[in-house]
């Protein structure tokens, strides 16, 4: 699975998410091979991931993703929320973590 982290040139806010999404997997212990990366709003396609985590004020920009797809963050910051974004995934696709 693909996680993929999209903020407007790719380099600052979605790396900093990237690592996040990472350490919150870490800390629920998945075993599951997921990859995460990170790209700028202009370079991003349907293929290029399973799920794609965005701000909401980006929402408008990745219309052309599938929307069940989509994960848009309120804040890019929040530990909580992108922990709850990951679970919710998790869960959905029958992946374990505690």
């Amino acid at each position: 699975m693909k996680f993929l982290c999209i903020c407007q040139s790719g380099l600052g806010s979605s790396f900093m998410v990237q690592m996040n999404i990472q350490n919150v997997l870490n800390a629920m212990n998945v075993t599951e091979e997921i990859s995460v990366d990170h790209s700028d709003v202009g370079s991003t396609t349907p293929d290029l991931a399973d799920y794609f985590f965005v701000d909401q004020t980006l929402g408008e920009a990745v219309a052309n993703l599938p929307a069940e797809r989509v994960i848009l963050l309120k804040s890019l910051i929040d530990q909580n929320e992108i922990k709850t974004a990951v679970s919710n995934i998790l869960d959905k696709e029958s992946i374990s973590h505690s």
